[in-house]
């Protein structure tokens, strides 16, 4: 039987992180990054998000499967409650219960920082995305087509939103 726990990222993660995200930047339109993201670069984006929001990373028997964390939705002051959720898991672990985990924990972590509203941008289509967010209660609030340009395919992206206290899970 596997030991898996959902703990706050540290820096030594961030090999194991890049791994995870550099596969969908080079073979998946789910990122619009264009090049892999380097241990260091990942190093300083946690470092900065770390500073105000949590990165998390779900971890079985010592190896990292997914990682999430929360990050600004806009810069100015005003956005300063509501916030924008990442998720990404290993390629061969979808579809496990990771992402879930995962975001449930993001959605307490928001509530402990009395965020009010957290965004998650989606890239189209992603119905395993779509689903997982509104299994939490997060709504679509746009489309925008055709805004991202990756493989010389235009690419769609939504937005869903979540009220905090419109959730459906933890209440």
């Amino acid at each position: 039987m596997s030991e898996a726990q959902i703990r706050p990222a540290r820096r030594d993660d961030c090999g194991r992180i890049s791994e995870i995200y550099n596969y969908y930047i080079k073979n998946t339109a789910i990122s619009f990054e264009e090049e892999g993201v380097s241990i260091e670069e990942m190093e300083a984006r946690m470092e900065s998000i770390t500073r105000r929001f949590p990165w998390l990373v779900h971890e079985e028997d010592g190896v990292i499967k997914g990682y999430a964390y929360l990050s600004a939705w806009k810069e100015r002051s005003a956005y300063r409650y509501t916030a924008e959720t990442t998720i990404y898991v290993e390629k061969n672990e979808t579809g496990k219960g990771i992402g879930n985990g995962l975001l449930g924990n993001l959605v307490e972590e928001a509530r402990r920082r009395e965020l009010h509203v957290l965004m998650a941008v989606i890239a189209l289509p992603n119905e395993s995305s779509i689903r997982l967010h509104q299994k939490y209660g997060f709504r679509k609030a746009a489309h925008f087509k055709e805004v991202g340009r990756k493989f010389g395919v235009w690419q769609d992206v939504g937005y869903w939103e979540l009220r905090l206290g419109d959730s459906l899970i933890g209440d």
